[in-house]
């Protein structure tokens, strides 16, 4: 069966797992709407992509955490290119510090960014689905979701596990009726993947997968529209068990 062509929006899409998504889904053969607030970026990115692939590329900039132009945004590249088939809610913050030791605005920002904007993203996708009856929510979570983490990552792994929930709750709602047939839901959770947001973390750990083996394992879940996926699945499928479920002395080990 020949695959058709979609149209996906990717917030976040300047670098990292954005900007590989964008890159896998042109290739696709899938007209795209791009937004970040590092336009020169977005600009070169559309550059690249039109001439690889040949696809349409619309492109605009948002800042997520300014609720009135995350809905502009999203309208505005339903009206450029016809409709949304696909929104991908990826733009995130991985600042943070342990709560009480006076950096309350980093972990303030980073509650802002990933989930309060995250809301507004959701909002405004769903907002266009509901009135074309079809489309396929994408949130970008975090394997940190699955379990309460220390230090700077506190904030952080509670917002993945919120903006996860969050997603959860939207498919709840719609399982069993008619929107839910043609309104689908996707919770991805990454695990170490190469990307601005964690270079620290990269030369520390030998889980890291590159961008592009990453992304591509994202690719695929967001593709077959399932409900939740664990990426690249070998090891964080097992691991998340392990996370879940594990006594906290051992959780503490392993992190």
């Amino acid at each position: 069966m020949t695959r058709r062509s979609r149209t996906v929006l990717i917030t976040g899409a300047s670098s990292g797992l954005g900007a590989e998504m964008a890159r896998q889904f042109a290739a696709l053969g899938d007209d795209l709407a791009l937004c970040a607030r590092r336009t020169e970026r977005l600009e070169e990115l559309r550059e690249e992509i039109v001439a690889a692939h040949g696809v349409r590329v619309a492109v605009r900039p948002l800042d997520v955490t300014d609720d009135e132009a995350v809905f502009a945004t999203v309208r505005g590249f339903r009206d450029d290119l016809g409709r949304l088939d696909r929104v991908i809610v990826n733009a995130g913050l991985g600042k943070g510090a342990a709560l009480g030791t006076g950096r309350y605005d980093a972990n303030r920002q980073t509650a802002m960014t990933n989930f309060v904007a995250a809301l507004a993203q959701t909002e405004a996708a769903m907002e266009v689905f509901r009135e074309q009856r079809a489309g396929h929510l994408v949130m970008v979570s975090s394997m940190s979701a699955m379990r309460g983490m220390p230090k700077s990552l506190t904030t952080y792994a509670a917002t993945k596990a919120g903006v996860a929930h969050l997603a959860e709750g939207l498919r709840t709602e719609l399982y069993g009726t008619e929107l839910g047939r043609t309104v689908k839901v996707t919770v991805l959770y990454p695990g170490y993947i190469a990307s601005e947001m964690n270079e620290k973390v990269e030369q520390s750990t030998p889980l890291m997968a590159s961008t592009e083996k990453g992304v591509r394992a994202m690719v695929q879940a967001i593709e077959k529209e399932v409900p939740s996926a664990c990426v690249p699945a070998l090891p964080w499928a097992p691991l998340s068990m392990v996370m879940k479920h594990a006594p906290l002395p051992v959780v503490k080990r392993l992190i």
